[in-house]
């Protein structure tokens, strides 16, 4: 099995859910180990991220001009349909840097 380090998504925050990864097939499997939300805005925002539909990071605050960092590990398995990783915000000032590992 190859372990491969990656970034999973790195990109300013969309107003609306968008995908962020999606798992590449149905013999890779992604784990994501660190999701960093950084909010560029001088007031406050909110983002939310989700897995598979699943809500992890809920509407979380992020105060102006600061980040807010997750340490997790979570399995995205390998599976038919492809399993996804998706996030919005309150505004296009935060950004979403998502770091994992694929294994296949």
């Amino acid at each position: 099995m190859a372990t491969t380090t990656k970034v999973l998504a790195r990109t300013a925050a969309a107003t609306s859910s968008a995908t962020l990864y999606t798992a590449p097939n149905t013999s890779t499997l992604a784990i994501v180990t660190n999701i960093v939300l950084s909010n560029a805005a001088t007031s406050a925002s909110t983002a939310t991220i989700a897995i598979d539909g699943v809500t992890i990071v809920p509407a979380v605050s992020i105060a102006a001009n600061t980040l807010i960092g997750f340490d997790l590990k979570q399995v995205i398995p390998a599976n038919n349909p492809a399993k996804t990783i998706t996030g919005f915000a309150s505004t296009t000032a935060v950004s979403i840097h998502i770091s994992g590992v694929e294994i296949n």
